[in-house]
């Protein structure tokens, strides 16, 4: 764990270059695109070891992964190339995804029709952007299901079991 994780924080962002006289910097983002990012909450930089806040005065996005940013106390070509490098981290509650929402903690899981019948085990997962997929060991073989909220009925993840609307002819 990263000093960074140990202290909730989780890196949203890497200062690219300045930009401009007055204090603006370009961010890249990594796992996130700027429309993720919430302008209310402060985003941290770290100084002597330690996490620094810092507020979005202005953001403007600026292709797919990148935005041009000015943050509280930097007004310089100095301030903002003090910066230039450095790794741009957001809570972790706020960035950070859920549990459940990783598939990759669903391979083992029991899949369940409907009724509530044992339809196989999860074995492996494909996350395709917009449309998750598990695969499921069935007694017919391997079975590729979409992972679509309005199938899901049920998961309890005590029990390990998800309990879903299988399409018909998937299983």
């Amino acid at each position: 764990m990263s000093d960074a994780e140990s202290k909730g924080l989780l890196q949203i962002a890497q200062v690219l270059k300045s930009n401009g006289t007055e204090g603006e910097i370009v961010m890249g983002f990594r796992d996130f695109v700027p429309e993720d990012i919430d302008l209310q909450e402060p985003v941290f930089i770290y100084f002597d070891g330690l996490p620094v806040p810092f507020f979005i005065e202005s953001f403007a996005k600026k292709g797919s992964s990148k935005a041009i940013v000015r943050l509280t106390g930097m007004r310089n070509l100095e301030d903002a190339e003090e910066v230039v490098g450095r790794p741009v981290y957001g809570e972790d509650d706020i960035y950070g995804y859920e549990e459940e929402e990783s598939l990759e903690g669903l391979v083992g899981w029991t899949l369940l029709d409907e009724d509530g019948t044992k339809a196989g085990e999860v074995t492996d997962f494909e996350d395709i952007p917009g449309n998750p997929c598990i695969y499921v060991e069935t007694a017919s073989g391997q079975a590729m299901i979409p992972l679509h909220e309005d199938l899901i009925l049920e998961m309890d993840e005590k029990k390990r079991y998800i309990r879903m609307r299988i399409p018909e002819g998937l299983v």
